[in-house]
């Protein structure tokens, strides 16, 4: 009977990930950075089961520079989600390249450090990728605004999975020192396969979570915005009731921006104070409303409706639908229809 180790399993589910996003059959659509994430997991994950399932000593030196190319990786996909990020820039190759040049050189000089090293590694990057949160949502302003929130929920799942693998690391140093490594291969093997499994599922970037809860239709309380964020709040609707800008399936802060010739920071800190909420979910709800006017309005599919109000995917259009309506928009419409119907049999004008 074939014997497949669990890392080797796990790799033909990242690969799965990979070759479905590269054929475009999944509902994200992953940039480079992601995609070489995604690759670099599963092969990890591949090297993993054949060292210690299969016992392939000549994949031991590789491993760990495998390894340490994983977190500034995972910082740079996430960091290419913001304005001014380059994948040609100096600081990004040096972010990238010097981690798995260091391990190499320790390899030569100094095995005993490698384990420290990596320790190190995951732990910074993870650090790194947090800070790259702080802003929140409105901070990825290259991400799409229908799949920001779970982008944004994606990257401290990267960073809690840097920490996981380190502290993996930190149980395989104990063993050695307690047992001589009696258990290190279950340990790696196991700890491998959560790491490698989390950061594969982050790469995928649109993932199922909800959006934030906000309230329905009608606009938060302002919450003290200035009169130039009044001004902008004015130029933002106008170009949307003209335009509307918000139907551009393709459309983030960093677009909107152009389009107003203003600083993306400068957009979002407006629509916090003046809305409560965050550009995408400001979007979202133009992109409902409109949805909620076509279906009372027209005899469209509810399909079409989705994409001509700006949603790309049936799951995020009726998860926003019901966050914001609290109802689906089927339901939406036959209210609406049998509000037409009771206003006729009242002797009422619709």
């Amino acid at each position: 009977m074939l014997f497949l180790p669990l890392p080797i399993v796990v790799s033909l589910f990242l690969w799965l990930m990979l070759i479905s996003i590269l054929r475009g059959n999944g509902e994200g659509k992953a940039n480079l950075p992601f995609l070489a994430l995604l690759g670099l997991s599963a092969i990890q994950s591949t090297l993993v089961g054949l060292r210690w399932g299969y016992h392939v000593e000549l994949l031991k030196p590789a491993l760990p520079v495998m390894a340490s190319l994983l977190p500034p990786l995972a910082y740079a996909s996430f960091r290419s989600l913001m304005n001014g990020w380059r994948l040609k820039s100096r600081e990004t190759l040096f972010s990238i390249t010097l981690p798995p040049l260091l391990i190499i050189v320790l390899l030569t000089i100094y095995p005993l450090a490698i384990d420290l090293a990596l320790i190190g590694l995951f732990v910074g990057y993870a650090f790194a990728i947090v800070m790259l949160g702080r802003r929140g949502p409105d901070g990825l302003e290259e991400a799409q605004f229908a799949s920001v929130t779970s982008v944004h929920r994606a990257l401290y799942i990267a960073a809690a999975a840097l920490c996981l693998s380190a502290s993996f690391d930190v149980v395989i140093l104990l063993d050695y020192e307690w047992t001589r490594g009696q258990n290190a291969g279950v340990l790696i093997s196991n700890g491998n396969v959560l790491g490698l499994l989390l950061i594969g599922l982050t790469a995928w970037v649109a993932g199922d979570s909800k959006a934030e809860k906000l309230s329905a239709l009608t606009e938060a309380e302002p919450v003290r915005a200035t009169t130039e964020d009044h001004e902008i709040m004015a130029r933002l609707e106008d170009l949307m009731a003209r335009q509307k800008f918000y139907r551009d399936e393709n459309l983030n802060l960093s677009r909107l921006a152009r389009k107003m010739a203003l600083p993306s920071r400068q957009i979002s800190n407006a629509i916090n104070r003046a809305t409560g909420g965050n550009v995408s979910q400001y979007i979202n709800q133009l992109r409902v409303k409109d949805a909620c006017r076509l279906l009372e309005e027209t005899d469209q599919s509810v399909t079409s409706i989705m994409f001509e109000s700006g949603f790309q995917t049936k799951s995020n259009f009726n998860r926003e639908f019901r966050r914001i309506t609290g109802m689906n928009p089927l339901a939406w419409r036959e209210r609406e229809v049998w509000k037409l119907v009771s206003a006729h049999k009242n002797g009422h004008p619709a």
